[in-house]
């Protein structure tokens, strides 16, 4: 299993980030719905908290199967100060 990137919902600063449900919006981006009428995250990208933090699990294949998109995910992480993990370029 490749290492999942993850983005954490606490600014360089040390602030938690706002709003509250912003991994579910970002995640909302491949969701469905299903036949029950909830939600269903992508594995490919899902909210997760940790620590007590919100934050965003990407698998690295989301790269080359939406390039668009994990540009997007990684500007929005940059530009609002928040720490990412286990990707080396953004470092």
């Amino acid at each position: 299993m490749s290492e999942r990137i993850i983005i954490e919902g606490i600014t360089t600063d040390g602030r938690q980030f706002r709003p509250s449900d912003w991994a579910e919006r970002m995640c909302g981006a491949l969701s469905k719905y299903g036949r029950d009428h909830r939600i269903n995250y992508s594995p490919l990208l899902h909210p997760l908290t940790i620590n007590g933090i919100k934050c965003v699990s990407i698998d690295p294949s989301v790269e080359q199967l939406h390039p668009e998109m994990f540009s997007y995910i990684l500007h929005f992480a940059k530009a609002n100060k928040l720490s990412v993990l286990n990707y080396p370029q953004a470092r």
